[in-house]
């Protein structure tokens, strides 16, 4: 007989493929406009999150050419 370990990847697909079944049929019970309001404050949070990262990183300092005479 053939015995698998906990928390093999079939396990894992089935589990995954349970919250997706759940999360559909929380959405249909709450409503389109409800998701859509969540998704909307998903979208807007992860905007401002990379906004910030994006205002925070450091630009690299301007390198200064020098234009060389030919002799």
């Amino acid at each position: 007989m053939i015995r698998r370990h906990h928390g093999s990847k079939p396990a894992i697909a089935l589990w995954m493929l349970v919250a997706v079944a759940d999360i559909a049929l929380l959405a249909a019970a709450a409503g389109p406009l409800t998701m859509m309001l969540i998704v909307a404050a998903l979208v807007i949070v992860a905007g401002a999150f990379y906004g910030m990262k994006m205002i925070s990183r450091r630009q690299p300092e301007p390198v200064q050419v020098r234009a060389r005479r030919r002799a």
